[in-house]
């Protein structure tokens, strides 16, 4: 069996969705053109194989599995692309209403990677997101080791990488819960952990971009994070020491 390709994940934390609530079309069409030439017109059997969906702005408009919208693809097994949302019925601080996430992957290769922040915009926007990521895939897997839970004293994250708290202890919910390689902070996330500052974040802002609706999507590396890149994982600890907020590791 050959192993499966490495790939981008992207993720985005929302507002659950209300009625007939517009964003998940706005988000599969948002992806779709911030991706030259996808069609996100195919969903998996429970064979794996893929099924053609003929009407799927329909289908996706009226299917709310989940609190969300159903799994998208494109065709291509050699570089798919994919895209889902539910919701989670946990909020994204203490005491906060359920969140609508947003996951999809690109491929880990150049056009994926040339891509990767316009569609992180796009998702972000089209779900009006509050903040999210696109980081390669495996690093959900740190993030999950920074955690901090009830009886981990000593709590010693790899890498070195700060202690961060569970999002049901998180203080706001504008306040994200973890780094990514790229991050989306909508307006209200970046006043909540105080970016931009033009006299210390020069570097960041030099690889970051506004959104439309003010908000933004800064890349802490030029290439996708590598936590055994030296140059790399320095980046992350900058940041993460830059913003205390991030995480709940700071309430002022």
């Amino acid at each position: 069996m050959t192993a499966a390709p490495r790939s981008l994940t992207l993720t985005v934390y929302a507002p659950a969705l209300v009625g007939d609530d517009g964003r998940p079309l706005a988000i599969v069409h948002g992806m779709e053109r911030a991706l030259p030439g996808l069609r996100l017109a195919w969903t998996l059997s429970e064979k794996g194989s893929f099924l053609a969906l003929t009407h799927r702005d329909e289908w996706v408009a009226a299917d709310r599995t989940d609190g969300g919208f159903p799994f998208l693809c494109n065709d291509d097994e050699s570089r798919p692309v994919t895209l889902t949302g539910w919701e989670n019925p946990s909020g994204l601080a203490v005491g906060s209403p359920p969140r609508f996430e947003v996951h999809a992957t690109l491929p880990l290769d150049a056009v994926g990677i040339a891509a990767a922040a316009d569609v992180l915009d796009a998702i972000g926007e089209g779900a009006r997101a509050v903040w999210g990521h696109a980081s390669p895939s495996g690093h959900g897997q740190i993030v999950a080791q920074q955690f901090c839970r009830p009886g981990d004293e000593p709590h010693v994250p790899p890498h070195g990488l700060p202690s961060l708290k569970l999002p049901r202890y998180n203080p706001a919910p504008e306040i994200p819960h973890y780094l990514g390689w790229l991050n989306y902070w909508s307006a209200p996330a970046a006043r909540a952990i105080g970016f931009p500052d033009p006299a210390r974040d020069a570097a960041l802002l030099s690889r970051a971009r506004r959104t439309a609706t003010s908000g933004w999507v800064v890349r802490l590396t030029d290439a996708p994070l590598d936590l055994d890149n030296p140059a790399h994982l320095d980046a992350l600890k900058r940041a993460y020491e830059r913003f205390p907020e991030i995480g709940g590791r700071s309430t002022h």
